[in-house]
């Protein structure tokens, strides 16, 4: 059996597709590429497909992982092409490596997301944010299946700052930009879930929805705050020598 680990993307109006929706998509891809899957054993079998951390139904993502088993070997790259044409424009898969290391899930510990805030002045996104990282706590509600639940929204955020609209994206109306590093803890605090801190400490409350989308995840490197890629373990235990180096050459005979 192989297994081979594949990161896929949601953009533009499928990032609106629930993980529901893309397991039934991705199914339908693997029937039609012809992939050689393993299947679970029982009643029902169903093929082995492991998704790691999905992001919320909504939101964009350059960084979502999965991994599937096979009965048989393919090559990695070849089977990355034939199951993106087989999936609509949007969700794409952009890599795949052959899965020689344990632990994928164990190595996704963080995430990196933007927030796009469409009417928001960036000086104004600034000064909140400049309060959210000064707060110790910023406490937010969400509503959970048995009531509403309050929870720390700071304690997870390793990065919150602003950045600058593109110069060659011309807007006519202001916009600010976040760039978020959170960790993955439970409960999860999610992109909305710093709005609503921000909206707690600083009043910010964009006119119009954000555009969130995940550019990273991966395992989170606690002294520099940068969120490491999860499919580098695998490449680079590919790429060691499975054997010995040959001896040297016998001297040929005079």
């Amino acid at each position: 059996m192989q297994r081979i680990r594949l990161r896929y993307t949601k953009r533009g109006r499928l990032r609106f597709t629930s993980h529901r929706d893309f397991q039934r998509a991705f199914e339908r891809a693997l029937r039609r590429a012809e992939v050689p899957m393993a299947y679970s054993a029982g009643f029902t079998p169903h093929p082995k497909v492991s998704y790691a951390n999905a992001a919320p139904t909504g939101t964009g993502s350059e960084a979502e992982y999965l991994e599937i088993a096979l009965t048989a070997a393919r090559d990695p790259e070849k089977l990355r092409i034939l199951l993106d044409e087989s999936l609509p424009t949007g969700l794409d898969v952009v890599d795949a490596v052959e899965a020689r290391t344990s632990g994928l899930a164990d190595r996704l510990t963080a995430s990196v997301w933007e927030l796009r805030l469409d009417g928001v002045d960036p000086a104004d996104a600034g000064r909140a944010v400049e309060a959210f990282n000064q707060a110790d706590a910023v406490e937010v509600q969400r509503m959970a299946k048995n009531g509403v639940r309050t929870f720390d929204a700071r304690a997870a955020v390793v990065q919150l700052e602003t950045h600058s609209e593109p110069a060659d994206r011309p807007t006519d109306q202001p916009c600010a930009i976040l760039r978020l590093v959170v960790r993955h803890v439970t409960p999860a605090v999610r992109p909305d879930d710093v709005l609503s801190g921000l909206r707690a400490v600083a009043d910010l409350a964009p006119p119009v929805p954000a555009a969130v989308t995940r550019l990273a995840q991966g395992l989170l490197d606690e002294e520099t705050g940068t969120v490491t890629d999860p499919l580098a373990p695998d490449r680079e235990a590919a790429q060691a020598p499975t054997t010995a180096e040959p001896a040297a050459a016998a001297e040929a005979p005079a």
